[in-house]
């Protein structure tokens, strides 16, 4: 592929113009002022860190209780599935329907959480208090249940406000502290919450043994003490985003610069826009499928370890509550010693946390089977004790890796993503281990959890190879923006359009291979190239109908990479795809009219847009109510180009204009070109023919 352009004007910035790349040491200063170096040999001792920062460990203790009592509900219900089957006369296949509709409220409850977070600006933590008096009245209720019906309303109820937990509370413990801190306090976090895994069966085989109490009467005390834990969090505070890290790094390039940190513009990402740039990421595109692991090793595992229990050990609500809390007190100690070593690893390497992990999934997945099928019963209990400590290091770890790779103002929207696959895990556990169950009984259906354990660890380790360019992509592209930002406030004028690094992939077919190109005002540039070039792909990145794999894509400085296409309209971006242009099944006077949609209500100025077009092209005038599809070859083109007649963008994006055309046809076109372009429309033409583009 090989462009033909007109040069830059002088005033532009070469290192700007020409797509030049970040340098090594800048990029490794930024690393190191987030923390994502790498290369020390072991962490630095908390105490210090925090000192420094003067944080306390008030935020992540009062994360850790509301996530400790969140859990009250779901885990008394794992270990009272019998008693409640029995006294409301349901099937365990009714009880895990039920379920299995609380785990699709999870599901869906990380992604508006995060929308409110975003819109609710500086109100995480009150979103979070909020969720956990609605999941303690939950509790309570639950004891209060006569039917199906109130049971499932109990259940979806509390699977919503597990969003919180699930979105905003990760996000909150990396803001609240610096990143050299960030594995130790989120493996300080889980180990708090995941000590509700071990208090909730505990206190219920304490409630339901020594107290005597009904499984109604486990409910309410357990909705007491998460009232409780929920009170405690009171003074809970929500931290900037990034407020150690990434607003430290555009802080320090903005005093580099003598200038001020960037501000929000009207190209940064909308809510779901973030979303679909996340998933881009390969990184976190592999992690996702971690997490999906971990659902399914967590909720169904332990709701069909209860049944287990019954079946093989017949142990009673108590028994079984004690064997399930075991599991937990090794996991919380395991949790406590990993914080540290997690640490060691990260400061050495960010890969070398996400390479072990994997190996950590398989060793959980492994040791879960031999628990299942040991014939002896403290061989049972100690395997069942070593795979829920594997399944529970597995988290901090994982969570910290994504916290580092995305932007902090990105960081909920990441959450939630992870709280998508973790509650879709948890479903995909429960149809997986039903089905086995229904063949080969519940040893079956818990050994079972060895193939998508096994698997996964196996994508989780590949995830290594991919870390470091990630990071390395996220800190190239807050340079970048402070750069350009710093450039302009001081004058000077970034090119019209500027693309770097473009990689662009249709699957597993890469098609552009870091590509750099740059537009200037008015400016006309012809992309030449055969078929399969990468021409059009070029197009359809810069247009947003299509979205790059990395590399960045900038109008006039501002980042449009991963933009919505109709978002880019109103920027002053049209394109006319070559041969694609019209609507067939409408009228020349309506396809105008959709081309008018930007200009809004105002009757006046798309009448006024449309005469211009007829008078320009007076044959389109001569066919108005002929349909798109009835019109010739150059009569088509010449109606894809009203749009820019129309639009008067700031780009014009032109793709095979002169195609099956005439010569006759084609000349009346690029005049029509020239006058946009002589009006300010800078124009990019992909042409086959060198002809054609340089008597342009």
């Amino acid at each position: 592929m090989t462009t033909v352009a007109t040069p830059p004007p002088p005033e532009l910035a070469p290192e700007v113009v020409l797509g030049g790349r970040v340098a090594d040491e800048r990029r490794q200063a930024a690393r190191a002022t987030l923390g994502l170096n790498g290369g020390a040999e072991k962490a630095e001792p908390l105490r210090p860190i925090l000192k420094e920062a003067d944080v306390s460990l008030y935020p992540v203790v009062a994360l850790g209780v509301l996530g400790f009592v969140d859990v009250f509900q779901g885990q008394a219900l794992v270990v009272l599935t019998p008693d409640v089957s029995n006294a409301l006369g349901l099937s365990l296949g009714v009880i895990g329907g039920a379920r299995a509709l609380q785990f699709i409220a999870q599901v869906a409850a990380p992604v508006p959480m995060a929308a409110l977070a975003k819109k609710l600006t500086g109100k995480r933590a009150v979103l979070c208090l909020a969720t956990a008096l609605v999941w303690s009245a939950v509790t309570l209720l639950t004891g209060f249940v006569t039917s199906l019906v109130a049971l499932l309303a109990v259940l979806f109820l509390d699977g919503l406000s597990t969003g919180s937990v699930l979105a905003l509370h990760s996000p909150m413990i990396a803001d609240s502290y610096p990143p050299a801190a960030r594995i130790r306090v989120l493996s300080g976090y889980t180990s708090v919450a995941a000590a509700g895994y071990l208090a909730a069966p505990l206190l219920v085989a304490i409630m339901s043994g020594p107290l005597h109490l009904t499984w109604r009467g486990d409910f309410l005390g357990l909705g007491l003490v998460s009232l409780a834990g929920s009170l405690f969090a009171l003074r809970l505070k929500d931290p900037r985003a990034g407020q150690f890290d990434t607003e430290v790094l555009h802080a320090d390039i903005a005093a580099q610069d003598h200038s001020t940190p960037t501000e929000a513009s009207e190209t940064d990402l909308g809510f779901f826009e973030v979303f679909r740039r996340l998933l881009l990421i390969p990184t976190l595109q592999r992690l996702c499928v971690g997490f999906l692991v971990f659902g399914m090793l967590t909720i169904p595992y332990s709701t069909f370890l209860s049944t287990f229990l019954l079946q093989r050990w017949h142990l009673t609500a108590s028994g079984r509550g004690l064997v399930i809390a075991a599991g937990y007190a090794i996991a919380i100690v395991g949790l406590i010693a990993y914080g540290k070593v997690g640490e060691n690893d990260f400061a050495k390497d960010p890969a070398n946390v996400v390479g072990r992990i994997g190996l950590v999934v398989m060793l959980a997945v492994v040791c879960i089977a031999i628990g299942a099928l040991s014939p002896f019963f403290i061989g049972m209990v100690i395997f069942f004790g070593l795979g829920t400590l594997f399944i529970g290091i597995t988290l901090p770890g994982l969570n910290g890796v994504v916290l580092s790779i995305v932007d902090a103002r990105q960081r909920s929207q990441a959450a939630a993503l992870v709280g998508l696959f973790l509650a879709s895990g948890s479903i995909l556990g429960l149809l997986l281990l039903s089905g086995v169950d229904s063949e080969y009984g519940v040893t079956g259906s818990i050994i079972s959890l060895l193939i998508p354990g096994l698997i996964g660890g196996l994508i989780l380790r590949s995830a290594r190879q991919f870390v470091d360019q990630d990071i390395d992509r996220m800190v190239d592209g807050i340079i970048e923006e402070e750069d350009l930002t710093a450039f302009k406030r001081q004058g000077g004028r970034p090119p019209m359009l500027t693309a770097r690094g473009v990689n662009f992939s249709y699957g597993q077919l890469q098609v552009l291979f870091d590509v750099d190109f740059t537009v200037d005002e008015g400016e006309m540039v012809a992309l030449l190239g055969t078929n399969g070039a990468g021409k059009s792909t070029l197009l359809k990145a810069i247009s947003g109908i299509g979205l790059p794999q990395s590399g960045t894509i900038r109008l006039a400085g501002n980042d449009i990479t991963y933009l919505d296409a109709e978002r880019r309209v109103p920027l002053g971006i049209t394109q006319i795809p070559g041969g694609h242009s019209v609507f067939g099944r409408l009228t020349v006077v309506e396809n105008l009219k959709g081309f008018a949609y930007t200009l809004g209500a105002d009757k006046k100025r798309v009448d006024e847009a449309i005469e211009r077009c007829l008078a320009t092209f007076p044959r389109l005038e001569e066919r108005k109510t002929s349909l798109g599809a009835t019109l010739s070859g150059g009569e088509q083109q010449m109606l894809g180009l009203c749009k820019a007649l129309i639009l008067q963008p700031k780009l014009l994006l032109i793709d095979e204009l002169s195609l099956g055309l005439a010569p006759v046809i084609v000349g009346q076109l690029l005049d029509m070109v020239r006058a946009i372009n002589a009006e300010g429309t800078a124009v990019v033409l992909v042409e086959q023919s060198v002809n054609i583009a340089l008597s342009l």
